[in-house]
């Protein structure tokens, strides 16, 4: 079975080919580069150098978010219409899931980090080896995260680029139970959305059609408008 994995949450991307269990083909890079405009290119570059063509794949896996609202949108975007094109089953998978299974082999928790601006995050907290949530993806003030994190009373091991932006604030809370991952594993992989998809029941092709990004938050615009309706409410 082949499997092409998209990874667009976030700053990064990350284009995997797996083939029955096998890593044919990975591309993981941290540049500022629009996924609008490096994505596709980098499916195409990585089929062709593996002649692999776009009807040779079985199934696609796509981060679902959270993360970026525009590299989400653009990641589930160009996965549901490569998946409807060719008429080939697409899985969803939690791109914050996805960083955390970087560290699936740490024997403890494992809390991945997106940046979500004004000092907010894109946050859960999983068990290592298992994957299994123990805190469910979800959108948050940085300071609410870590007094909730403090309440575990365990050592947490802290993945992603981002963690360094808010690293002090999670030393200064947690202490000795704040664990830094390796820089060589902050980085989300498309095997790794591969290969929890892998693990998941396939959906069939119709279900391409209700496929739908998981911000874990509103957009901005929504979040402004309803601010004002509140404010209306109130005069």
């Amino acid at each position: 079975m082949i499997w092409l994995g998209i990874e667009t949450a976030n700053t990064p991307l990350s284009i995997a080919v797996i083939k029955d269990g096998k890593i044919v083909a990975e591309m993981v890079q941290n540049i500022k580069l629009t996924h609008s405009a490096g994505a596709m290119p980098a499916i195409e570059e990585i089929l062709a150098r593996i002649d692999v063509k776009p009807n040779d794949l079985d199934a696609i896996a796509v981060s679902e978010g959270p993360g970026s609202y525009t590299g989400v949108r653009i990641g589930v975007t160009l996965a549901k219409t490569l998946a409807w094109t060719l008429q080939k089953p697409l899985v969803g998978v939690s791109s914050l899931k996805a960083l955390a299974a970087n560290a699936a082999l740490y024997n403890g928790l494992v809390c991945p980090i997106f940046d979500a601006r004004r000092r907010n995050v894109y946050t859960a907290v999983y068990q290592g080896e298992t994957l299994e949530a123990l805190v469910e993806d979800h959108h948050a003030h940085i300071d609410d995260v870590l007094v909730r994190l403090k309440a575990l009373e365990q050592p947490i091991l802290f993945v992603g680029t981002d963690v360094d932006i808010f690293w002090e604030n999670i030393v200064q809370m947690l202490g000795d139970y704040a664990v830094r991952a390796p820089f060589s594993i902050d980085l989300p992989r498309a095997t790794e959305v591969i290969h929890i998809a892998t693990k998941m029941e396939l959906p069939s092709v119709e279900a391409t059609h209700h496929f739908v990004p998981q911000y874990k938050r509103i957009a901005e615009a929504e979040a402004n408008w309803l601010k004002e309706q509140k404010e209306k409410e109130h005069d």
